[in-house]
């Protein structure tokens, strides 16, 4: 074992640097002891959440209450001592401690017995949701203002006669020097803090709903959480990048849903250039298709005329995209150039149909994609403000640093879209600069050059490629993240046959719901290195239509989508609002959501969201630490510390006894 170590270099040289950490026989052994037991704990709980699109209230409830998970263990602790109005404010409290607790303490005759009873109840309650976790990732995320107590009370024995008086003298002096409201509120967050191990955001946070941004910030704040990019998603990351297209895509949907507010206040992006063109060009024209959803306010003309003026900017800038870029395989989509302007129509899959507007006056029909003089400015003004959002940037970059177009995690594969499939059920080939991919090296070349719309040094024919590329990811035909033939905005608002408005879903959805589903879902599962019985696949994007009785698992219980329609915007379509899935040391448990009416409602009336679990899959034995991808690689450890401790034993590399 020795020998190997002096003639690998390699492995002395990582040899030595092991040994900077842990400097003694006593410090490496320490290591896998704490290793090995750490190993037999159960996993820690990962939360599910897919397609949020801006929801931030409903999405703040659910994490809050971890779908339900922290009411269940209420349930658990108190059904037979805390009546159910109780169990109510204390659930509520948990999720909003600081707007709650002024209310409770309110109703209170006798306050310091409340505050009594109700630290007692947190502190028990801690306990059973740090009972997956090491003692000292525990303390991690303890206040260090008064960490040292609240870890004395989590780890007290209240049997202990000899102790009674010492457990009984903290409660009392934290009521009596007015510290209980603080005590209270830090164990609320620790409770949330530790009620879920770790969050996974499988696509969609922006667009449609009115706050994406304060997602963003709760997302941020959160201790341990991934994404896989949703083609909402890498459509703002564009933005961020300067991409001139995807801020013109961006606008075009944000406009139609009158969500200004996020852009402006949000994000304080000035739309002032934009909104003086659009007056000022579209002044005479009837902007009743562009007239936002919802939008009954008397200056409905005023958004609806920058809804107009981006959507033909976009076009222009689309028709571009597509001729610089052959390997998009989009001829036919740049529909500017396919227009008779003189006669009103527009060529489209091979057949002409009228416009449904003919109202086009900064295009020219010799040149249908060149810009306007005007429309140059404000462009340039766009990517500017864009660019200069110092509050965007923060988001995207955490989308970039935390996100991906996928990820193996703990047996599990999540994205958000669709594994590009042909009609026989092969994955189907796309070809990028000459190479042909599929599968699961479709999935990582997009995540390449996806990084590249942001990361390629700016002015670059890199950085310009790159962000092409994330405007193909929110619409390209064979994007794993869009997965439908086409995003078909141009026939919407222009052709009244509704043929053409049909957004033909990729073979991908036929065969996962299809008599071989099973082993379609096996079949994904393997090209990405995954095969087992607990192995499953975690998808988004395409709304599952609960109300029409649609199941939200498919592939043979391998394959669950997680868009229940989370958005208000689609909830007479599925008729819930949303699923989570909860995945814990007994497998995997899927969650509906009714909708949710507002925080002020929860708050004041203890209104919960209405959800139903559903057990999709139980383990055949508990899962351990040691079954997880974090457990794995801490076990590959213990070979490296046993070879560090015989290289000190026999003198290879000295030991700093005075670490012992």
């Amino acid at each position: 074992m020795i020998a190997d170590i002096e003639v690998n270099s390699e492995k002395m040289r990582y040899m030595r640097q092991l040994s900077k950490e842990f400097p003694s026989v006593a410090a490496a052994s320490s290591e896998i002891i704490r290793i090995e037991a750490k190993l037999q704990l159960p996993k820690g709980t990962e939360h599910f959440m897919s397609d949020l699109h801006g929801e931030n209230e409903a999405f703040v409830h659910i994490l809050n209450s971890a779908s339900g998970v922290i009411r269940e263990k209420i349930d658990l602790l108190f059904a037979d001592t805390v009546d159910s109005r109780a169990r109510a404010d204390l659930a509520t409290l948990i999720y909003y401690p600081v707007m709650k607790l002024p209310e409770l303490k309110r109703k209170q005759e006798d306050l310091d017995k409340w505050y009594s009873e109700t630290l007692m109840r947190l502190i028990l309650l801690c306990r059973q949701v740090s009972s997956k976790h090491t003692r000292s990732h525990v303390r991690e995320v303890l206040p260090k203002s008064c960490g040292h107590i609240m870890d004395e009370l989590l780890h007290a024995h209240f049997e202990d006669h000899n102790k009674q008086a010492y457990y009984d003298e903290i409660i009392n002096s934290i009521i009596r020097y007015g510290r209980a409201d603080a005590y209270i509120i830090r164990f609320c967050e620790i409770i949330k803090k530790l009620a879920v191990d770790r969050l996974h955001i499988v696509g969609d946070v922006f667009d449609r709903g009115a706050r994406p941004d304060l997602i963003m910030d709760g997302l941020i704040e959160a201790q341990n959480v991934d994404f896989q990019w949703g083609n909402h998603d890498v459509v703002w990351m564009g933005a961020a990048a300067g991409s001139p297209i995807c801020i013109l895509t961006v606008l075009k949907t944000t406009l139609a849903y009158n969500n200004i507010d996020i852009i402006e206040n949000g994000y304080g992006i000035s739309l002032r250039t934009l909104d003086l063109m659009a007056e000022h060009v579209y002044a005479n024209s009837d902007v009743t298709l562009w007239r936002a959803h919802g939008d009954d306010s008397s200056g409905w003309k005023e958004v609806a005329r920058m809804h107009k003026a981006v959507t033909i900017l976009m076009l222009k800038l689309e028709a571009q995209v597509i001729a610089r870029n052959p390997d998009f395989r989009m001829d036919g989509r740049d529909y500017l150039n396919h227009i008779d302007y003189a006669a009103g129509t527009v060529l489209c899959n091979g057949k002409t149909y009228p416009l449904k507007d003919n109202d086009f006056p900064t295009v020219d029909p010799a040149n249908p994609s060149a810009l306007s003089a005007e429309e140059k400015s404000v462009l340039a003004d766009l990517v500017r403000n864009f660019r200069e959002s110092e509050r965007l940037q923060r988001h995207i970059k955490f989308l970039f640093a935390k996100g991906s177009v996928y990820l193996c995690v703990n047996g599990n594969l999540l994205y958000h879209g669709a594994v590009p499939m042909t009609d026989s059920g092969d994955f189907a080939e796309e070809t990028f600069d000459g190479k042909t991919y599929s599968g699961k090296a479709l999935f990582d070349y997009c995540d390449r050059r996806a990084r590249m719309g942001y990361f390629a040094e700016e002015g670059t024919p890199a950085r310009t490629a790159g962000g092409d590329f994330l405007w193909y990811l929110w619409c390209g035909a064979l994007s794993p993240i869009y997965g439908r033939s086409a995003m078909t905005t141009f026939e919407r608002l222009y052709i009244e046959d509704p043929e053409t408005h049909n957004e033909i879903k990729n073979p991908y959805y036929k065969h996962i719901n299809g008599p071989n589903a099973g082993a379609v879902a096996e079949k994904i599962l393997s090209e990405f290195g995954l095969t087992g019985e607990g192995c499953h696949i975690v998808n988004g994007h395409v709304p599952v239509r609960a109300v029409e009785g649609e199941s939200p698992v498919k592939g043979g219980g391998k394959l669950i989508v997680i868009d229940g329609g989370f958005c208000r915007a689609y909830h007479a379509k599925t008729g819930i609002a949303g699923y989570t899935l909860v995945a814990n040391s007994r497998g995997l448990t899927l969650k509906t959501h009714q909708p949710f009416e507002s925080t002020e409602k929860a708050i004041q009336d203890d209104e919960d969201i209405d959800s139903r679990s559903e057990y999709i899959y139980t383990a055949p034995t508990r899962i351990l630490v040691r079954d997880t991808d974090a457990g794995r690689a801490e076990a590959a450890r213990i070979p490296d510390l046993l070879q560090l401790i015989r290289a000190y034993e026999l003198g290879v590399i000295p030991e700093d006894t005075t670490a012992n």
